[in-house]
């Protein structure tokens, strides 16, 4: 874009890296972007969110992120935060609906949901060490997804090397300790630790695990970490086939493309095709 009279030749606050975009055009090209719905009945909040925890599930059985029973996606409930929404354990992903879901207390105890109030001990386990520690986060996802899971084996974490992965820069951790199947608190808490503020954590020869502040965000994260996970192993075996290595992306780039994609809302929004296709293709089967 050419510059013109009168243009501020300043640099755009709004874009530090687009030399060349005036402050007048980057606030033309400003996009005001759809929000989550909210409700001052906690109540109606639950019921809402509920369905949202029930498409996140649809989403995780239709990428394949099921393995048997294993994995969990809970949901911190809007009229008392102290207790968490799970899947019940043994239910297909991709058969949940939002009456299926059961609510389980600081205690680990089923207090409310559907017919099957088996719990998955690990999905307490975790989650409820994530939930007690991170006040700010509404949501956790983990799942024994293939690529995750594999790149889990490899004791690092994710390079920044592509646009997605920038979601991840500087905002991920590595948990190092694997002892089995999560059947105790402290491995719960030390993965609590582990994470901090991050919005996700590679669990070492387990699988992913993200948070946020919405269901939408948490899933998206999954999604797009597993699809780093996979880019990453396909990109590293190619450099290595040529007796070389990836490109990493500069810190000053990963940091400013991280302020765009990496932001809660960014995970929101971007998490919406995906809840918009599960509502299309089961006819909103999923909100029984």
């Amino acid at each position: 874009m050419e510059s013109q009279p009168g243009d501020d030749p300043s640099p755009n606050p709004a874009a530090p890296l687009e030399p060349g975009l005036p402050g007048k055009a980057g606030k033309a090209h400003a996009l005001e972007f759809p929000t989550a719905p909210t409700s001052d009945d906690p109540y109606k909040e639950r019921t809402y969110l509920k369905g949202r925890l029930a498409a996140a599930f649809r989403i995780f059985g239709k990428f394949g992120f099921d393995e048997g029973v294993a994995g969990h996606i809970t949901l911190r409930d809007p009229v008392d935060p102290t207790t968490f929404w799970v899947n019940p354990f043994g239910v297909a992903f991709s058969l949940i609906t939002a009456s299926d879901l059961i609510r389980v207390d600081a205690e680990g105890n089923v207090v409310d949901g559907g017919r099957v109030r088996l719990l998955n001990t690990a999905a307490y386990m975790i989650h409820h060490a994530v939930h007690e520690a991170r006040p700010d986060v509404m949501c956790a996802a983990h799942s024994h997804s293939l690529y995750g899971r594999a790149f889990c084996t490899l004791g690092r974490k994710l390079d920044t090397i592509t646009q997605d992965s920038c979601s991840f820069h500087n905002d991920h951790v590595l948990y190092e300790s694997f002892n089995g199947v999560v059947l105790v608190a402290e491995e719960g808490h030390n993965i609590a630790r582990a994470l901090g503020d991050k919005k996700a954590a590679l669990l070492q020869s387990h699988g992913l695990l993200t948070v946020g502040k919405s269901i939408e965000e948490a899933v998206f994260w999954f999604v797009s970490l597993e699809k780093c996970c996979h880019a990453q192993l396909l990109a590293d075996a190619a450099a290595a086939g040529r007796g070389g290595e990836t490109v990493k992306i500069s810190e000053e780039d990963a940091v400013y493309t991280h302020k765009t994609v990496g932001t809660p809302s960014a995970g929101w929004f971007s998490a919406k095709p995906l809840f918009d296709v599960i509502h299309e293709e089961t006819g909103g089967g999923y909100l029984a």
